[in-house]
Parts: C-alpha cells; structure tokens; sequence
C-alpha cells in the first residue's frame, strides 16, 4: 500500500509542473446568454524571472466586462469596436472593453489569479470554445499564451471556455450581477 500511495504521489507531483505550465481559466465552460467569472490562474513567471504585467485580450461575444481591481497593481482597461454589432439585454452595443491590462510585480515562486466578471453573448454556439489569448510580460521575458487552435500540444495555448446550453433556454437569462 504504501509502495502504491508513494508511486500516485510521485505521479501527480510529477505532473504538477505541466498542470501549472499555462494559463488557465479556473472554469472551463460556461452558458451562452449568462455572466461568467473568468479567473485566470497564473503558476509562474517566465523562465524564472518575475511577473509584471499581464495583458488579456476579450474576443468578440464577450460583453460587459468588468475587471477586478488587484491590490499593489495597476489595471488599464482598453476599449474599442467590435467586430460585428452584438446584443445585451435586448440592446444593440457596438464597442466595449478589448483589452485588459495588470501591470505590477508577481514574483516566480508565487502563484496569483487575475479576475474578470463578463456576460457571454447569447449569439455564441455551443460547442464553440472561446478564447481570451494572454500576454505575459516578465521583465526582459515575455510568455505568449495565444494560440486559439484547440491542439492540446501546440506551444501557448490560450486559455479558452467551453459554451454550453443555457441552463433555462426557456425564460430564463443568466441574469446576475
């Protein structure tokens, strides 16, 4: 018994450092047509050297968009046109929040989480996985965690949340704030 508790532990120890080599969103998947809380978790800097800024881009189908402020860090919001006009709440909406920007010092060793609230448009599929492609700036380094492709083995992937059904397709709206 304990030869097979200390081989499971070697194992899952073992593959700590790939579970915390990306970053990820702590829920993968969400409903279309509801709000979602999209928290980014980040397990290390780059190549050893500190965090000191992350950039998230919101694609389009993403509304609403209201960041979480981080204490000791400077958080820059960039707006701008979406790529095709979207609905929220019956109301048509052509801009909104692109770009998300923390700026501060998150140290290598450390593991910190960036927080964003947004209401998924109840235009996207599901099925369809949307992507929120990250930047990583770390001093003289830079991580980039773009690649939107789905392969589990391409190098960056962004973090992505899977749509799913509303979970009453039938009057009801996700509607929380």
């Amino acid at each position: 018994m304990k030869i097979f508790l200390a081989a499971g532990l070697t194992a899952l120890l073992g593959l700590s450092p790939v579970a915390q080599a990306h970053v990820t969103l702590e829920t993968p998947q969400a409903a279309a047509g509801s709000y979602y809380k999209a928290v980014l978790r980040v397990g290390h800097g780059c190549e050893g050297a500190d965090t000191t800024r992350m950039r998230v881009r919101i694609p389009d189908g993403v509304l609403a968009v209201k960041p979480q402020p981080k204490a000791g860090w400077t958080l820059d919001m960039t707006q701008g046109k979406y790529a095709q006009p979207q609905t929220l709440h019956g109301a048509p909406v052509d801009s909104g929040v692109r770009e998300l920007s923390w700026s501060g010092v998150l140290p290598d060793a450390y593991y910190e989480e960036f927080v964003f609230r947004a209401y998924l448009s109840d235009a996207l599929k599901p099925g369809q996985t949307v992507y929120f492609p990250v930047v990583q700036e770390c001093g003289q380094g830079v991580s980039r965690w773009i690649d939107t492709s789905g392969n589990p083995d391409a190098q960056g992937p962004a973090p992505g949340v899977k749509i799913v059904a509303p979970a009453h397709p039938e009057g009801g709206h996700g509607h929380h704030h």
